[in-house]
């Protein structure tokens, strides 16, 4: 199973579940998020979504053998397929419920894209953020929006122009990430986190939430 799913008083967990790819988002994976993400807006019992990775990091990524097999589809088929990317951050900023990154690891390209669309970023301390995929010949375009908005125009061209991986400190400074937890405590911190936006009854007013 590309994702794994739990829902505990009101938070649902969304673990990417490919550690064996690191997290890749392939096509599958994407389609599964955004079935959680529809099941989110409609029940009730959900107040909070978290997306974490299985493994050693939280998502390197799009998928390689897809990329790769894009270069034999056409150019409607590549459109649709970066589309479905789009559509998620699309549907997690417009998502009337808190969604929290809880980032180890790397979080790279699409991964940092993520946790980007995110409206809570939970990093441990030795988390990696960037956005390289640049270096493969692919623009971070879909997320530029957000990703101008957090970090500024100047900070956001660079990271983008370049594909520099940040650490964690250096993600928390550039608005990438809400806070920064020790690595020996990451879990029963961020769990305790969590717990906090589940209790409230609503989103603070007027809603804070921005669409991209």
């Amino acid at each position: 199973m590309a994702l794994s799913t739990e829902l505990n008083t009101g938070i649902l967990i969304l673990t990417l579940n490919r550690p064996e790819k690191r997290n890749a988002l392939d096509a599958a994976t994407l389609t599964e998020l955004s079935a959680q993400l529809e099941r989110a807006e409609l029940d009730g019992a959900v107040r909070v979504v978290a997306i974490r990775g299985a493994g050693k990091d939280f998502c390197a990524g799009a998928d390689l053998d897809e990329l790769l097999a894009s270069a034999d589809q056409s150019p409607e088929q590549n459109e649709q397929a970066a589309l479905r990317l789009g559509a998620v951050f699309i549907q997690m900023r417009q998502l009337p419920k808190v969604v929290v990154a809880i980032v180890h690891g790397r979080a790279l390209a699409g991964g940092a894209g993520i946790a980007t669309a995110c409206d809570i970023v939970l990093a441990r301390d030795d988390a990696q953020f960037g956005y390289p995929e640049i270096q493969r010949g692919f623009v971070p375009a879909m997320v530029m929006t957000i990703l101008r908005r957090l970090a500024g125009e100047k900070l956001a061209f660079e990271l983008a122009a370049t594909g520099r991986v940040l650490d964690a400190a250096e993600a928390r400074a550039a608005g990438l990430v809400s806070l920064l937890l020790p690595a020996a405590s990451f879990a029963p911190s961020h769990d305790t986190l969590l717990r906090s936006p589940a209790r409230n009854r609503a989103l603070p007013s007027p809603h804070p939430k921005q669409k991209l």
